[in-house]
């Protein structure tokens, strides 16, 4: 057993993890199927299209097929095996974690008949969130939507083709003839994505209210193409991130947040990666650019940076009410690597410097088995965020399969409305239990209420759970802490590290576009005093500065002349570019001092 300090069984979590995966499985159930309550759904899935969607995975709690989050979680399931494989064989779960990849890419070859032509959803959110049923009784609409060259998709297909190639590389030594096959359809798909350019939720609207593409398509091209050159070394991919950082946003995106929407921070440490393998041959001022945000990620969400993710009380991280812990176990996942990459690799200098004083490795590390074990039970709540690992975790998870009795036990046909009036309102825990899921999580407060309806926390999602099968086998892996190579005397653990001497450090370039602040305007209110603040932003490059994105932080008053948007704040509808030396102006006002205001991310074109 690998045990953290709160006495964690990581094998265990990893086991249960992997198990979640076939709760979530659609068509037809293999012999070795081991979550038992589940049976064959989805039979008929794209008859009524002419074509064989049958498998796959249902994203959450519901019965819909979403092809952009999927497509992300085999890449991420991928990239664990890819990192962690031997740490997962030592467990026993290789296999398993395989076959979940597996599952995945057989549906993709489906969903992909031809060069450009991807099928991206089954079923529609709409039709399937007025429903309450287990996935083996669905009466729901199961059309099938699909994005080709009039009806552009380059996200969708973008991130589809990062899962073949990751996923390729997974069954390279195993099953070479399959890893062909799918680096053969991920090559097609990225050159399908990046010649018909266009947001998926464009073109299969009844997406966005469910995944629309907040952060566009641009980070998944860059993704797709860091994955073709991981899978084939073949230069026009490497060539291909580098030409296309600034314009598409890899080496203009500074943002601490990573998922199935936005893959810039998964892009950049991935060039990183070839950075400091010496595989950027002379591409390597770009991607020390790219490098440079990878390291704005790592300090920010370790609280070393000059913009920091927030925690709550009890330690966690901290982005939003809904579905928190998608964040957590994506950002855990890509600090275990980099923290991996900056002790293994030449040129990475053994750890990463930031304003707030160098992160080590064993410091980074330390902090991903805090998050961990938060979701563990290490939490002021004492609960485990993980479904069947510990006493004390969510009874009442939002899953329709896992809410209602099994098909197994009472085959009985439970229809939409039956569902909704006999099962969702139970105030009993769910017959089923959806062992090794990630639900959604506390709030900022560390509260979390283990009710049926309370979707935002008691929902479960795949892409919360994939990337954690890498930390948690990294974890399994290395006895006791998982730190023990990177540890420090005990008396130098809670020291502030000295600056690193005698090396120069790496710097990145200047920022294209300049941030100045000025009080324009003071006055008196019951004895408070307030400021008018303007800020000016000012494109001082040679480029067209588009899709402009501004953190603001300890914003305490009014803010004009912005809107507020998935990532931070963007600039009004009528000004959708800066040209070379062009401003924007907003202002705000709140007593005291100023807010903090800095670029999450741009495009230069």
């Amino acid at each position: 057993m690998a045990s953290g300090a709160g006495g964690h069984d990581y094998a265990l979590a990893l086991k249960k993890s992997i198990l979640y995966f076939e709760a979530q499985r659609s068509g037809v159930l293999p012999p070795n199927q081991r979550v038992t309550w589940r049976e064959n759904s989805g039979l008929f899935d794209g008859k009524a299209n002419g074509v064989d969607l049958v498998g796959g995975y249902y994203d959450a709690g519901d019965n819909v097929k979403f092809g952009l989050p999927m497509a992300f979680t085999v890449t991420m399931m991928s990239w664990g095996i890819l990192e962690y494989g031997k740490q997962m064989a030592a467990a026993g779960e290789l296999r398993n974690a395989m076959d979940a990849v597996k599952w995945g890419t057989d549906y993709f070859i489906k969903a992909h008949p031809e060069p450009d032509v991807l099928y991206g959803e089954v079923g529609d959110g709409d039709t399937d969130h007025n429903c309450w049923q287990r996935p083996e009784d669905m009466s729901t609409s199961r059309q099938a939507f699909r994005i080709d060259p009039q009806n552009p998709g380059s996200d969708l297909a973008g991130e589809t083709a990062a899962a073949m190639a990751a996923a390729s590389l997974v069954f390279r030594s195993t099953y070479p003839g399959y890893a062909n096959l799918l680096l053969e359809h991920s090559k097609q798909l990225f050159a399908f994505a990046d010649k018909y350019r266009g947001k998926y939720d464009a073109s299969i609207t009844v997406a966005r209210n469910y995944y629309g593409s907040f952060s566009g398509y641009g980070d998944e091209l860059l993704w797709a193409a860091a994955w073709l050159y991981e899978a084939t070394e073949e230069g026009c991919y490497l060539e291909y991130l580098a030409r296309n950082g600034d314009a598409l946003g890899g080496t203009g995106w500074s943002i601490n947040q990573f998922g199935w929407d936005v893959k810039y921070p998964g892009v950049q440490v991935l060039a990183a990666k070839f950075l400091l393998q010496g595989r950027a041959g002379a591409h390597a001022a770009t991607l020390q650019r790219y490098r440079q945000n990878a390291e704005f990620f790592v300090c920010s969400c370790v609280g070393k940076g000059a913009v920091n993710v927030p925690r709550t009380p009890g330690g966690m991280m901290y982005h939003q009410r809904w579905n928190n812990l998608q964040f957590v176990t994506s950002a855990s996942f890509l600090l275990t690597v980099y923290a991996d990459y900056a002790t293994r690799l030449p040129g990475s200098g053994g750890g990463v410097r930031c304003p707030g004083g160098a992160a080590r490795p064993y410091e980074i590390l330390a902090f991903v088995r805090s998050q961990v074990n938060y979701i563990l039970g290490d939490n002021p709540r004492g609960t485990s965020y993980m479904v069947g690992y510990s006493g004390s975790f969510p009874r009442q998870v939002h899953h329709r399969g896992a809410s209602i009795v099994s098909v197994r036990r009472d085959p009985s046909f439970v229809s939409c409305q039956e569902g909704y009036s006999s099962w969702y309102p139970r105030q009993a825990g769910n017959p089923n239990v959806l062992e090794g899921a990630i639900v959604g999580g506390p709030d900022e407060y560390d509260d979390f209420a283990d009710e049926r309806n309370n979707y935002e926390q008691t929902e479960a999602a795949t892409y919360n759970s994939a990337p954690l099968l890498g930390v948690l086998a990294r974890l399994a892996g290395s006895c006791g802490t998982g730190l023990e190579e990177y540890q420090l005397p005990p008396a130098a653990v809670n020291q502030t590290s000295p600056p690193p001497h005698r090396r120069r450090p790496h710097h990145a370039p200047p920022s294209p576009i300049e941030i100045k602040q000025n009080v324009t305007r003071t006055w008196v209110v019951r004895r408070a005093t307030y400021n008018r603040y303007s800020v000016t932003v000012t494109n001082r490059s040679r480029k067209t500065v588009r899709e402009l994105h501004l953190g603001v932080s300890e914003l305490r008053g009014r803010l004009w002349g912005l809107d507020k948007a998935r990532y931070g704040y963007v600039p009004p509808k009528w000004l959708p570019a800066l040209r070379a030396g062009e401003s924007l102006r907003f202002v705000y006002v709140q007593p005291g001092t100023p807010a903090n205001v800095w670029v999450t991310g741009y495009k230069l074109v």
